[in-house]
């Protein structure tokens, strides 16, 4: 069954699609607002669910009880600040061998990882320099 075309949806793809920061529902929600008023904070939720669920967008856990959306949908890593919450990518070389690592010492079996990077971003830690 094909999907219906939604404008709604597609407003929230290409808001997330210009973004770089992994904004949550909340942050999509008031930017999407700006463009259709009515839109309910139900609708967002709703239609991120779907996108993530059909892997046009990542739905990105890091931790802090809320989760982010990123439009890379490649593998890779992220960065969460401590100071200021922002969820960042970051580019290192792809550590996919870690399952391996893990099971060296492990009799069970190993069928993924989560892993995420925190601590100080560049620009909070500007701050508490100055």
């Amino acid at each position: 069954m094909a999907l219906k075309y939604s404008r709604q949806r597609e407003a929230i793809k290409e808001f997330l699609m210009n973004r770089k920061d992994h904004p949550t529902a909340d942050a999509v929600y008031m930017e999407v607002r700006k463009e259709f008023p009515n839109i309910s904070l139900g609708t967002v939720y709703r239609n991120l669910t779907l996108l993530a669920d059909l892997g046009e967008v990542a739905r990105v856990n890091v931790g802090d009880g809320v989760d982010h959306f990123d439009p890379n949908t490649a593998l890779h890593y992220h960065f969460t600040c401590r100071e200021c919450g922002c969820v960042q990518d970051l580019d290192i070389d792809n550590i996919v061998n870690i399952n391996e690592m893990a099971s060296a010492n492990f009799d069970g079996e190993i069928g993924g990882n989560v892993t995420y990077f925190y601590g100080i971003c560049g620009k909070c830690k500007r701050k508490l320099l100055s």
